[in-house]
């Protein structure tokens, strides 16, 4: 009777919590079953749910980097999820895309401003680093396909952001993005904080990065997204 209880007690407690979170704005990332909304884009690595909340996602010997991504678009948003891995460098793709046929994206560069050529399918955009190596810039914006590194963690000034992430348990990130302004926290540490008005809307991504082994791990638990007022509706 007991285990009766405590089972419904538990029930009804995530429930409230769902529907607390469906008042806040907040939405869950997947229905918790499988992969309807989102799309395999890149690679072929494998992506699996994993007790209702949790993604898992695992490299294949060979695969570029893989991402699972959401078929919606989005602008302004704050985003929260969590992470655990031991070794395997991914990331979460925020504002990104894929052209269907080859495209052009223009880029500043110092003063200049140059045009470089995206193939189809190929997913580029801001990425929020997951990075349990060493140099530890978990929380830094890399721009994937394009730009390379937009707020990397060197220096005194991130010494408590290159110490957030625990390697090997569950890390809490939190990422927003409003208008050109994107920051992002590890564990309530802010990390990235900066502005860059490349691009203004895309889809929302978990990734798995190429690795010359299989079944190197990442999970992502408790994704949630809010969206934001769009500016550009009131203009």
């Amino acid at each position: 009777m007991r285990t009766l209880l405590l089972a419904a007690a538990l029930a009804v407690c995530s429930t409230n919590v769902f529907a607390q979170e469906t008042a806040e704005g907040f939405q869950p990332f997947f229905n918790g079953k499988d992969f309807t909304g989102l799309t395999q884009r890149g690679g072929k690595a494998v992506f699996e749910v994993e007790d209702k909340d949790t993604i898992l996602g695992k490299t294949v010997k060979g695969q570029p980097n893989s991402f699972l991504a959401t078929d919606k678009m989005y602008h302004n948003f704050v985003m929260e999820l969590d992470v655990k891995t031991n070794e395997m460098n991914a990331g979460i793709q925020v504002r990104s895309n894929a052209y269907k046929e080859e495209g052009e994206v223009e880029m500043k560069q110092g003063d200049k401003i140059i045009k470089k050529k995206i193939k189809p399918g190929i997913v580029h955009g801001y990425q929020v680093e997951i990075d349990p190596s060493p140099r530890a810039f978990s929380g830094g914006v890399y721009d994937e396909s394009r730009r390379g590194w937009l707020y990397e963690l060197k220096g005194d000034k991130h010494a408590d952001a290159r110490k957030a992430f625990k390697v090997g348990e569950w890390n809490h990130y939190k990422i927003q993005f409003v208008g050109d302004h994107l920051q992002t926290w590890v564990n309530g540490v802010p990390c990235a904080d900066l502005h860059d008005d490349m691009t203004a809307e895309g889809f929302i991504a978990l990734q798995v990065h190429s690795n010359p082994n299989s079944d190197i791990e990442v999970r992502y638990r408790n994704i949630k997204i809010k969206e934001l007022p769009d500016e550009r509706k009131s203009n």
